[in-house]
């Protein structure tokens, strides 16, 4: 069963966020990556300060009431200054399936239904951004009819001192 909520919903996010992190860990190691807790506590800050954004909105996927899955989305003002945009813009933030749960298409699911609540609120422009070595994902978003546009390139310092 998917609901469609906001705030109320974010410390029911947890362990779901954990099991992502957790995936980014394994899919794109060699890179220092906080603690669970203190990533956690980056991430809810995030999503209590997206979520106040007028029609953000998260979509919890549930399984005999536990949550299985959840799309966090960000709504923001438009336009952007590269591309042609509409007045408002979303940004999937977070797609997150519990790993015993992955592959029943519940990602698929929750994709569907962030689109249609995007068609219901009059936007037409999604961003998503998903880790260099996630492959699955880029997958999934190219078959959605998502482009890469962006590459992003970093160099973080708790990484350097390791190694």
């Amino acid at each position: 069963m998917l609901h469609k909520g906001a705030a109320e919903f974010i410390d029911r996010l947890e362990p779901l966020w954990l099991a992502l992190h957790e995936h980014h860990r394994s899919v794109q190691p060699g890179f220092a990556y906080f603690s669970d807790e203190r990533s956690w506590e980056l991430r809810r800050s995030c999503y209590r300060r997206w979520i106040l954004e007028e029609d953000s909105f998260i979509l919890l996927a549930e399984r005999h009431s536990r949550a299985v899955a959840y799309a966090f989305v960000e709504i923001r003002s438009g336009p952007d200054d590269t591309w042609v945009t509409g007045s408002r813009m979303a940004e999937l933030q977070t797609l997150s399936v519990a790993p015993a749960e992955r592959g029943n298409g519940i990602g698929t699911l929750l994709l569907d239904q962030v689109d249609e609540e995007l068609r219901r609120l009059g936007i037409g422009d999604l961003i998503i951004g998903t880790l260099a070595a996630n492959a699955d994902a880029q997958r999934l978003y190219r078959r959605r009819g998502l482009r890469p546009v962006l590459v992003q390139y970093a160099r973080f310092a708790a990484d350097t001192e390791k190694h």
